[in-house]
């Protein structure tokens, strides 16, 4: 068998269409189609089947699947033990977050970082997917949560604390808002009910469990930047609404939360120097008692 016909096997078992696994290979869906028709002519038996949502392997195509997963470990682990003999501090670190942890706080550290070392190059990522760090997707990951693969090493390296906030002209419209009513006269500007659970969230609907949703926000510049047009009120991180002309912060009686920052790397990566100087370099940055 063709060695790189089992990439596109691969890659069709792990996304479960041919259109998927073109786009994960850089390649065509009728050239993914061709090669996997190819292979199962060969072999003489279906490796997948057609499902409602997509390509389902078939028990054989199972099996060679779990193959393919180990035989990628294998070849990735090769990969790690290589890069984690690099001796110098130079070449990319790519890391992943999210819109406005990336924005606000990790690139301006990350740019310093490559001020200071002028051979490593960094790349912020934002974004919500989580990358694989065992398959090197990225180098390293900054969440809101810790990680629970067990093959990574990870660190909380800051905390985040959280504000009420609202436009002085919108408190000078309809003053501060009433928390033994639940707020029921003030508009609330909050997250689309995709992001999840998040503290923020839970915490302003308890201050204001009556008030009215003016907006769901997809994220949190969007609650910014509309707080700041005056439609209502917003639980925004402090590190980015203090100090901020448009937005002042409302005392509230129940006490603001906060979340840890966490950062991720692969175990078999953590000494390579280029990102041992990295995380050592974020946690002095970004260690202080709330950020």
């Amino acid at each position: 068998m063709d060695w790189d016909d089992l990439r596109y096997i691969h890659a069709i078992a792990r996304h479960g269409s041919l259109g998927r696994a073109a786009k994960a290979l850089g390649s065509t869906q009728p050239t993914v189609g061709r090669r996997l028709a190819g292979v199962e002519a060969r072999l003489g038996v279906k490796l997948f089947e057609r499902a409602l949502n997509g390509l389902q392997p078939t028990e054989l195509g199972a099996a060679l699947t779990e193959s393919l997963d180990q035989m990628e470990e294998c070849a990735l682990g090769v990969e790690r033990r290589i890069a984690a003999r690099d001796t110098g501090l130079q070449g990319l670190i790519l890391v992943t977050t999210l819109d406005w942890l990336g924005d606000r706080i990790v690139a301006p550290a990350a740019a310093e970082f490559g001020r200071l070392h002028p051979f490593v190059s960094v790349e912020v990522v934002n974004d919500p997917r989580l990358y694989n760090l065992s398959r090197r997707e990225a180098d390293i990951a900054i969440r809101f949560a810790p990680f629970h693969e067990e093959s990574l090493y990870q660190r909380r390296i800051a905390d985040v604390t959280y504000g009420l906030y609202a436009s002085p002209v919108y408190l000078e419209r309809l003053g501060l808002p009433d928390f033994e009513a639940g707020c029921d006269r003030h508009p609330i500007i909050t997250l689309h009910e995709g992001a999840g659970r998040v503290c923020q969230v839970d915490w302003l609907m308890r201050l204001a469990p009556n008030a009215p949703v003016a907006l769901r926000a997809s994220g949190v510049h969007g609650q910014m930047w509309a707080a700041e047009a005056g439609h209502g009120m917003a639980a925004l991180p402090r590190v980015l609404g203090d100090g901020r002309p448009g937005l002042a912060r409302i005392p509230t009686p129940l006490p603001e939360p906060s979340q840890g920052v966490w950062l991720g790397v692969h175990a078999e990566m953590r000494e390579v120097p280029r990102i041992r100087a990295f995380i050592d370099f974020m946690v002095q940055a970004l260690c202080a008692p709330s950020t």
